[in-house]
């Protein structure tokens, strides 16, 4: 019986990578010159320390760029609230979102019953398995999923005949 997998994995070594090449930015800036601006990750948890608001803004701004050119969509940052540091510093925790959550699974497969395809929908832990008799049934249920507006990047793999 045909069937994919949706889930929403990140690929870490990618989020690496854009968190060196951000420090390297910050470094060579100008507008950067004499802050102590950082961004460090420690598991899901990436800590963003700025100077003040404005360069805590900046600094959102080259996670997005930086995460958009290593092809990790910037959807997968949930950014916690806004905390004051040492000195007048500011500091913010971004979590990197990893699997899907039951009230997001939840509501996907409410919104594939509720489009009436012919597939099955289970959640498995934090993915879903989609299972149909077409492959065709599949691919609308794909293409349903993508249209979607959700918070978090979504991706469909191990699709079987």
């Amino acid at each position: 019986m045909p069937s994919f997998d949706v889930v929403s994995k990140t690929d870490l070594a990618e989020v690496d990578n854009a968190l060196a090449g951000i420090t390297r930015e910050v470094a060579q800036r100008f507008d950067f010159k004499g802050a102590k601006c950082s961004v460090e990750r420690k598991d899901q948890m990436i800590t963003v320390l700025a100077d003040d608001d404005s360069k805590l803004k900046t600094m959102h701004e080259l996670l997005s760029v930086h995460f958009t050119r290593r092809k990790v969509d910037p959807k997968a940052l949930e950014y916690k609230t806004v905390e004051k540091a040492s000195g007048n510093t500011v500091r913010q925790e971004v979590r990197i979102k990893d699997g899907i959550e039951t009230v997001l699974a939840k509501r996907l497969v409410k919104e594939i019953k509720d489009a009436k395809l012919k597939v099955q929908v289970a959640i498995q832990g934090d993915e879903l398995r989609v299972t149909g008799k077409k492959r065709d049934d599949l691919q609308e249920a794909i293409a349903l999923l993508r249209k979607l507006e959700v918070d978090q990047p979504l991706q469909f793999i191990n699709f079987r005949d």
